[in-house]
């Protein structure tokens, strides 16, 4: 049978990247003594697959790993075995069995399922700043309110001039910090639901480049702490391949969003 756990990464955890996640995730379920699957052949390997990876030094309580069992104990015996093997800055918020695959048709993996996700982005103490919090809050509004914001995303490989407001779902200047989140005393926290997945990934870093070239000033990253608070697949597009959204995202032809929590695709 396939779980999906949603787990949340913090404190210093946030300095650990993707891959040793997971590796400390496969060490952990050995350690919890759950009946996992493994790959057949010369080297076999805990069958485990991850949904967006979060880039390091960022925080979140919305991540995501799909595992193979043999058997399983309840759902909240599974969250209780994990979490007691589990270190500071980690914490196995929930777990769902998800349903049997139907014969002849691929699993959706987590990774395939991101559409979107949402996210805090707060000022740390201790950075200078020419704009007072609430200049800062106006002109993130004025900047939003935007209908068009045209930047150069640029990859490993490719650069491409796109329109930024397209893939900002929800934006605002008044963001809520969580208890995963940790806040800092100036109290400066914007929040954005941004494309993500495979086909349009649009980092925090990317929205808040354009915002403070839109100001004529220079972005500096290690001045803002980034929070991923939830991941969420798209049911508009449910069986929709990742070449087809391509398309549909290059002809403006995608249908209206129905956005939920990866962990709540399977029951709708």
């Amino acid at each position: 049978m396939e779980i999906r756990i949603k787990f949340a990464k913090y404190d210093t955890m946030k300095f650990i990247s993707h891959l040793e996640v997971m590796r400390y995730f496969q060490k952990a379920v050995r350690r919890s003594g759950l009946d996992v699957a493994y790959t057949e052949g010369f080297n076999p390997h805990q069958i485990m697959s991850f949904a967006a990876p979060l880039g390091v030094g960022q925080t979140s309580e919305s991540e995501y790993f799909d595992i193979e069992l043999h058997t399983a104990p309840s759902m909240e015996e599974l969250v209780e075995r994990l979490n007691a093997v589990m270190t500071d800055g980690m914490q196995i918020l929930s777990a769902e069995i998800l349903p049997p695959p139907v014969p002849q048709v691929k699993r959706e993996t987590a990774m395939a399922l991101v559409a979107a996700s949402s996210y805090l982005v707060m000022r740390k103490d201790g950075y200078e700043e020419e704009l007072s919090k609430e200049e800062l809050e106006g002109k993130f509004q004025q900047f939003m309110a935007q209908e068009s914001i045209p930047i150069v995303k640029k990859s490993k490989k490719t650069e491409a001039e796109i329109d930024l407001a397209s893939f900002i779902f929800e934006a605002s200047a008044h963001g809520n910090v969580t208890e995963f989140s940790g806040a800092y005393e100036n109290g400066l926290v914007f929040y954005m639901l941004l494309s993500a997945g495979s086909v349009n990934n649009i980092k925090p870093d990317t929205v808040m480049e354009a915002f403070y070239s839109w100001l004529g000033k220079e972005y500096n990253p290690y001045a803002y702490q980034i929070h991923r608070l939830e991941t969420f697949a798209d049911l508009s597009l449910r069986k929709v391949s990742q070449a087809e959204i391509a398309r549909r995202a290059k002809e403006g032809s995608m249908p209206e969003r129905c956005l939920v929590p990866l962990l709540e695709y399977h029951k709708r």
